[in-house]
């Protein structure tokens, strides 16, 4: 009787486990709500002990309507992770001393000296302590390879700028000064105006006296700074050319580790390197850096890998093998031995580690695609990175032989709250016969066989490619229903140089063949419903989706964030002047004018465009400033046809304030929502440029 009754109560268990276990792991959609849930992983350093890895960590705060960021530690098993930064100011750029005892960061919480500071912690324990008082703008710091000195990036002072926190009651409020230009190029978003007489140098801080120099009396701009292993040497990017403003290139120099050192040039003046940092090879001997395009390629620019004697006793030379890929490369890294460099190669979709032997032979791939990469940090054999997938986070992960195990779990619940759509590759053959690729997202639930409303999702850029790595637009709309395209249209990185520069000074034509290309695919696959399709994207994607929709009336609805579509009216009002006048030509050329024209069809066409439109920008925007939004949502208006203009006070290009950033996603779903969702009439019109 007793084991009959204990048999029943072990059945109505094991029934209520089973009802219980659906409630339990049941994935739910993508929501509003959840946008300002994920966090943001970046910048992991490995202790010089390889034990332990520092990283920071960004999310929305919604109390005070702002992302900030904090420092956090865990062992390189993946055990003891926690938070050890939590001023209510962010903290950035944790740099770890190389004998071990300190944990550098910067940050502006409030301390001796207003400003970004770096501020150190003891391992051993206690409070982290402002190390400087610098009244320069902290752009950077780099710890000596014997920890007793800091190098420091660091921008002059806004000589105007107020020394008071704010001002006194009663006090008679400061007239600003006028904004004097006089440089050739003279605004950068995020900067603002940039002013003559403003400089960026390197310095020296001695962490015991806390006494500060300057590296050098140079008069030009100074970034980059790398310590040689050896500690007797700094290798630092500069141009010396009389008007840095109209080649914006650098090329490598070297100087003695010591205040008012003379820096000597390792690269000639026909040498185009970047401003990413020069790396020395283990015996001081060798520096390996980064080059660039020729002038007039520059927004299409793929880096190669060069090295250079560090003494200057040769010239620099490209890795042949690398040179063969036709990819860009980034962050190298020399191996302990100093036999092989690692670098990061951008590859068709993908980010991946790939070596070569400094001596010669083949590139070898490290991991294989599908996969991205980026923020490697080594550590002698040991190696960590930032990775995730399409339907994954990015999260730190060591690099274990041929594989990556995965080191902090920062969005792992929230994960396993949702259905994510599946995102698979797709490849098509545009007009011309031109293979290109993409991604496309499927909605959530998607059932194989039936149609849906497919919206066309356009990267910026145009010199980036859509990858295999979590994005949150792709997926808020999946989880709504939508299949999403997203095309590496001609104009991306990752498929060489001959497929970058296709595009040159002839915008909208290739890029549109291409996107319009793989619309026509996903309608052939059966997946896109051609009665519902939307498209959007921001900064180029909005540039393009003014192509896209002059082009062609298939599209129900458009979402264009800080485009442009007439081009010659943005010649001095942006960024962009180097590339207006060497890859276009200035207004007053007769042939650069007819070009002006071509490309600015959407705007002195707009009457062709009959698509419902939402734009977008944000008010400070000095990349793409928002007049070019305006001007399409006044044609467009004056047409009658319905759209909408969204500015967002004080905002810069990228959009940062949480509540600004959901406001655009909601905006998205409600203008996609009226005019793709519902059934349209099944005729579809094309209009010829």
């Amino acid at each position: 009787m007793l084991r009959r009754r204990l048999s029943r109560i072990s059945l109505l268990l094991i029934l209520a486990l089973a009802n219980a276990l659906p409630a339990q792991t049941a994935r739910r959609p993508l929501k509003l709500d959840d946008m300002l849930q994920f966090r943001n992983v970046s910048d992991p350093q490995i202790s010089p002990d390889g034990q332990w890895v520092a990283y920071t960590v960004s999310s929305a705060d919604t109390k005070t309507d702002k992302s900030t960021s904090h420092i956090w530690m865990v062992n390189i098993d993946g055990s003891n992770n926690r938070q050890i930064t939590f001023s209510n100011e962010s903290e950035n750029s944790p740099r770890w001393s190389p004998d071990g005892t300190y944990l550098s960061f910067t940050s502006s919480r409030p301390g001796k000296t207003r400003g970004n500071q770096v501020w150190l912690m003891d391992r051993r324990g206690g409070e982290a302590t402002q190390l400087t008082e610098l009244k320069g703008r902290l752009q950077g710091h780099e710890w000596s390879p014997d920890s007793k000195r800091l190098a420091l990036v660091m921008a002059d002072p806004d000589p105007d700028a107020d020394p008071t926190p704010s001002p006194q009651p009663g006090a008679t409020p400061r007239v600003p000064k006028p904004i004097v230009i006089d440089r050739y190029r003279f605004k950068q978003d995020g900067q603002g105006y940039l002013l003559s007489g403003r400089h960026t140098y390197i310095y020296i801080f001695d962490i015991a006296t806390k006494k500060l120099e300057r590296l050098t009396k140079s008069k030009w701009d100074e970034t980059s700074p790398s310590w040689s292993p050896d500690g007797t040497r700094i290798a630092f990017m500069s141009n010396h050319s009389d008007d840095p403003d109209r080649d914006p290139t650098a090329q490598v120099y070297v100087a003695e580790a010591k205040p008012g050192a003379t820096e000597k040039q390792l690269t000639p003046e026909a040498v185009r390197a970047g401003r990413t940092r020069p790396e020395w090879s283990p015996d001081s001997k060798w520096i390996a850096f980064l080059e660039g395009e020729e002038r007039k390629y520059g927004a299409y620019g793929m880096d190669r890998l060069a090295l250079v004697p560090a003494d200057g006793s040769g010239a620099p030379a490209r890795l042949k093998a690398v040179e063969d890929l036709d990819r860009g490369v980034s962050l190298p890294r020399f191996s302990p031995d100093g036999k092989s460099i690692r670098f990061l190669v951008t590859d068709d979709r993908s980010v991946y580690p790939a070596r070569v032997n400094v001596s010669g032979g083949a590139v070898e791939r490290l991991l294989s695609p599908p996969i991205v990469i980026s923020n490697w940090n080594f550590n002698g054999a040991r190696a960590v990175a930032i990775a995730g997938g399409d339907a994954k986070p990015n999260e730190i992960h060591v690099l274990e032989g041929n594989s990556l195990r995965q080191l902090t779990h920062q969005n792992d619940a929230l994960l396993a709250q949702l259905d994510l759509g599946v995102t698979e590759e797709v490849g098509f053959k545009s007009k011309d016969g031109t293979q290109v690729n993409g991604l496309l997202t499927y909605p959530v639930g998607y059932v194989k066989g039936t149609k849906a409303p497919l919206l066309l999702r356009i990267h910026g850029g145009p010199n980036a490619q859509d990858q295999h790595s979590f994005n949150l637009e792709r997926h808020m709309f999946a989880a709504h229903g939508y299949a999403v395209l997203a095309v590496n249209y001609r104009g991306s990185s990752g498929r060489g140089q001959k497929f970058s520069r296709s595009i040159f000074a002839d915008w909208g034509n290739y890029e549109v063949q291409d996107l319009l290309a793989g619309v026509d695919h996903v309608v052939k696959m059966g997946v896109a419903d051609p009665d519902r399709l939307g498209v959007g994207g921001w900064s180029y994607g909005g540039i393009l989706t003014d192509y896209l929709i002059a082009t062609d009336n298939r599209f129900k609805a458009a979402t264009s964030g800080a485009g442009t579509a007439f081009t010659v009216a943005f010649y001095g009002t942006d960024q962009y002047i180097i590339q207006y006048d060497h890859e276009i030509g200035p207004p007053w050329n007769p042939k650069a004018w007819e070009t002006y024209v071509k490309i600015s069809y959407p705007f002195l066409h707009a009457d062709r465009i009959q698509t419902p439109t939402l734009f977008l920008g944000g008010e400070r925007d000095f990349n793409v400033p928002i007049e070019g939004s305006k001007q399409m949502y006044q044609a467009l208006r004056s047409l009658g046809i319905d759209t909408q203009l969204i500015i967002y006070p004080n905002e810069n290009h990228g959009i940062q304030r949480p509540s600004y950033q959901r406001d655009r996603m909601e905006r998205y779903l409600a203008w996609y929502e009226k005019y793709v969702k519902k059934m349209a009439s099944p005729s579809t019109t094309s209009t010829a440029q």
